[in-house]
């Protein structure tokens, strides 16, 4: 973990500016190709969902900004970010799942799939969000529904830096399934052009 020069940033002001906001969040809803890494996904027997979280974790590792935090008062850059995710009961509730990040997907699923055990295993929100909650990012998935906006809960806490990252139910127009994908951060942090990197390489991984 690295402490940010605020002094010294090239976002110092950025983050002035947006930090004074009651809501400093901002975001979009876009779609992304997802044909090849379901029908990959399929053939190799593996869960769609995790082949996808486990692509969405890459991209997210790679932009820089999507790993800074704000922690007691400072700007702090993560080496590694993790997963966090919902995973829904048989009762229809659901719980959070922590999952520790590696580049090697066998490994990744091999946690994520003792998390959702877990998870299915009790009740409550089951509230496992890593080293002080910070060093990962939130996904949740709307398995039922695509969808074109989305509104995130938010305790309007300008302190509050983990990026939103929500999966819809993919949709088929000629032939190609499109999973739609909504993003949300810290605009102290980053900005539209840093959610765009993540789209770029999230498709890019996607599309192997």
């Amino acid at each position: 973990m690295k402490i940010i020069d605020i002094e010294n940033w090239n976002r110092k002001e950025h983050f002035e500016f947006f930090s004074r906001m009651a809501s400093p969040y901002f975001g979009f809803t876009t779609e992304v190709d997802c044909t090849t890494a379901y029908e990959k996904a399929k053939k190799d027997g593996h869960s769609f969902f995790a082949a996808y979280l486990h692509k969405s974790m890459l991209a997210i590792n790679s932009v820089n900004e999507l790993k800074l935090r704000i922690l007691d008062n400072r700007v702090v850059l993560y080496d590694i970010i993790h997963a966090g995710t919902t995973i829904g009961r048989a009762d229809g509730t659901f719980g959070f799942a922590f999952v520790r990040f590696s580049e090697n997907f066998e490994i990744f699923n091999a946690e994520l799939q003792k998390e959702i055990m877990e998870v299915r295993n009790c009740s409550g929100l089951r509230m496992n969000n890593g080293e002080l909650g910070k060093d990962l990012i939130r996904h949740s998935t709307i398995p039922w529904n695509s969808f074109s906006a989305l509104l995130h809960p938010t305790p309007l806490d300008k302190t509050e830096s983990v990026p939103k990252i929500t999966f819809g139910k993919f949709s088929v127009r000629d032939g190609k399934k499109f999973l739609p994908v909504s993003a949300e951060a810290h605009h102290g942090l980053a900005d539209g052009f840093h959610l765009a990197k993540y789209f770029e390489e999230f498709q890019k991984q996607l599309d192997l």
